[in-house]
């Protein structure tokens, strides 16, 4: 989740992004349309008023970024995530289309319980409504460029008002000591470059390591793999580095 500026892995401001909106309040949805479309390097290439909607346009459209909307009737935001993310990886898959949208959830209230199932569903990232309309851009962005660790100070204190899982939540497949090592600094928002300093090795050391979490933890990204860490207990609210 965005709550300041993001500071890492931020992609070019004009990089061509396009982009899909969902969100059931027409208003919302409209003021989004038009003053995302403002902001340099975005493109929103159409809007959805419900989850089924966003689902569709967004296989009609294939845009790079969905801003998703929670709470939506017929299909709420963690459905169509993930009825839309299973969807196109699929499709992807067999006809070797262009990959999945990102996902960013888009909400009002940063305790929600359904924006942990909806990163859980693979969304990238989150972000609150109430964010000037340039930090709601750049996080478009930085997913975009998949680069985004965007939440972590807002999800550690969601996750800390939440019961904590036990480790045997974990796979059983064990993370190595170092892929543990890198796993807790990227639940701290660190990109693979920061983390590659934290820990004296090469970025394509790092490169390994993540792919290895993301493997062994059964997650859909790097935000997953965070919110597993958390929920698990390996990572506890507060943790800093």
């Amino acid at each position: 989740m965005i709550d300041s500026a993001p500071d890492t892995g931020a992609a070019p401001a004009d990089a061509s992004v396009t982009l899909l909106i969902a969100d059931d309040d027409a208003v919302t949805r409209s003021g989004l349309c038009l003053l995302l479309a403002a902001q340099p390097g975005i493109t929103v290439v159409g809007e959805a008023a419900d989850g089924v909607e966003a689902v569709e346009r967004a296989r009609l459209l294939r845009p790079d970024v969905v801003l998703m909307d929670v709470r939506m009737p017929r299909r709420n935001g963690i459905e169509a995530t993930r009825h839309l993310l299973a969807e196109q990886a699929e499709q992807a898959e067999q006809a070797e289309q262009a990959a999945p949208p990102k996902v960013v959830v888009i909400t009002t209230f940063e305790n929600d319980d359904y924006v942990t199932a909806a990163l859980s569903a693979g969304a990238s990232g989150f972000v609150l409504k109430r964010l000037p309309v340039p930090q709601i851009a750049e996080a478009v962005r930085v997913v975009a460029a998949g680069d985004a660790i965007l939440f972590p100070s807002a999800l550690r204190r969601m996750v800390a008002a939440r019961p904590l899982g036990s480790a045997d939540a974990l796979p059983a497949a064990a993370l190595t000591g170092r892929e543990e090592e890198v796993l807790r600094l990227m639940a701290t928002g660190l990109s693979n470059p920061e983390i590659a300093e934290a820990l004296t090795v090469s970025l394509e050391t790092v490169k390994t390591h993540v792919g290895n979490v993301l493997t062994k933890l059964g997650a859909q990204n790097r935000t997953h793999a965070v919110v597993i860490a958390y929920e698990s207990g390996l990572v506890v609210p507060g943790f800093t580095g």
